[in-house]
């Protein structure tokens, strides 16, 4: 049978895409490489602390004079009538949180009041407290003035 002329033996690959198979693998191995590295959480120093560690970066005497003013503005706001009551709870809540986020990095925005006290935060979990049913609650709200109060308090006692 080897002699019958219309036989073809299979034909066998070029080298050249043995390596361009090869460079396609290392380039898709390559891209997880990156993709996981590039999104993965960088990790906390474990000195012995347990409490959050705030960043070198954050200033601090600026970032409370800065939360101190915006919960000042809020008050006003609602004293000229140009803010709801619980609408301003709301907000006074917020900024409290932001202040807790970037003051220690726990991203308490999303955190409720239990999540708040499991983390070393007392002052904010206080605060948060106090400022719940003024938020959330059916019943009378009360003054915006004292939530803002409690706020301020929180933030002052900040270190």
């Amino acid at each position: 049978m080897q002699a019958d002329p219309g036989f073809y033996g299979p034909l066998q690959y070029g080298s050249a895409w043995l390596w361009c198979g090869m460079a396609l693998l290392a380039l898709v191995a390559g891209w997880y490489v990156f993709v996981l590295a590039s999104t993965r959480v960088p990790k906390r120093s474990t000195q012995g602390s347990s409490a959050p560690v705030r960043s070198a970066l954050t200033d601090l005497p600026a970032l409370k004079a800065a939360c101190l003013q915006r919960i000042r503005d809020l008050e006003e706001a609602v004293a000229a009538g140009h803010l709801e009551e619980r609408t301003a709870h709301q907000q006074i809540s917020l900024l409290l949180r932001g202040f807790v986020r970037d003051a220690t990095g726990v991203d308490a925005t999303r955190m409720t009041h239990q999540d708040l006290a499991r983390h070393p935060l007392p002052a904010a979990a206080a605060a948060v407290q106090v400022l719940y049913p003024a938020e959330f609650g059916p019943g009378p709200l009360p003054s915006v003035t004292a939530s803002a109060a409690q706020a301020s308090a929180a933030v002052r006692a900040w270190s």
